[in-house]
């Protein structure tokens, strides 16, 4: 396996694209949207200086790295060569289904299939297109070059063989990983989103400021960030659309929190926003000042 090609170019997209082009793989980066496409080959060059600042590549690995990597609108025809299609759109049955369809009928019959998916099943993901034996999902965690992890979840009917060329796969791309049957969340998503909400609910309780939650948790629990701080990284629409599909699949505890629902109605979404549980462009006015 050497050809990859990864779909979506948003944080989660190019952040796949950025650790496999490290780890030795041709990589094509193919996104609909000629801007976004733009705007993360942008970013990616701004990551691959970063690491040759601070000596995590040499200049002959960022070098090597970034010829690995190409940029492409065009999924029929990257399609076409590839070894593994990861899949990195967003958490949206419709969009995937119409991703894997297309990579269905222009895919060699070799080609594995990944989702990157926090929460979705890769079984109802394989039913979209026609090789489920082939088929499994992929949960990398943001920021992708400097999480540790990739949760591998094997489908219904996913074969001991692509499980371990993917193990493998994600190995070479400098990555630990834990291989798991599914089941709605996984092992991470189902304890996140229950952490994370509980937090909306202490916020909407007056139990603390965000800062105060945060650095309870931080401090206290040794996680590396705190739940808000977390939830506004990944978008709060997103963790919104998580635990609503785990609220369906696995019942009342999974229930989002009101105030949570009330800041996406906002518009509140995290980061890409400018405000979520923070507000950033405050937070960039001030330090410019």
């Amino acid at each position: 396996m050497n050809s990859l090609v990864v779909v979506g170019s948003g944080v989660m997209g190019r952040g796949i694209a950025y650790v496999g082009a490290v780890g030795g793989f041709t990589v094509t980066l193919v996104d609909v949207n000629e801007a976004a496409l733009k705007n993360a080959e942008a970013e990616l060059n701004t990551i691959f200086e970063k690491a040759l600042l601070r000596g995590k590549l040499s200049n002959g690995q960022q070098q090597k790295a970034k010829a690995n990597l190409s940029y492409s609108t065009d999924l029929q025809k990257a399609a076409s060569s590839a070894d593994v299609i990861i899949e990195a759109v967003p958490e949206k049955a419709e969009i995937k289904r119409q991703v894997f369809e297309t990579m269905e009928q222009f895919a060699p019959v070799h080609c594995l299939f990944a989702t990157n998916t926090s929460t979705m099943s890769p079984t109802e993901i394989a039913s979209y297109a026609k090789r489920p034996a082939l088929t499994i999902a992929m949960h990398f965690f943001n920021p992708v070059h400097k999480m540790p992890l990739v949760e591998i979840i094997r489908g219904l009917e996913t074969s001991d063989e692509t499980a371990e060329a993917i193990k493998k796969m994600a190995e070479q791309m400098g990555k630990e990983t834990v291989v798991i049957n599914e089941f709605p969340g996984f092992v991470t998503s189902r304890i996140n989103a229950l952490v994370g909400n509980e937090a909306f609910y202490m916020l909407q309780e007056g139990l603390g400021t965000p800062e105060e939650i945060d650095k309870a948790i931080k401090l206290g629990l040794n996680y590396p960030m705190g739940p808000f701080e977390m939830a506004d990284l990944v978008g709060l629409d997103a963790r919104l659309n998580n635990l609503k599909y785990l609220h369906e699949k696995l019942g009342e505890k999974y229930r989002p929190a009101p105030l949570l629902e009330q800041y996406v109605k906002a518009g509140r979404l995290g980061r890409k926003s400018g405000k979520g549980v923070y507000d950033y462009i405050q937070k960039e006015e001030l330090v410019g000042k």
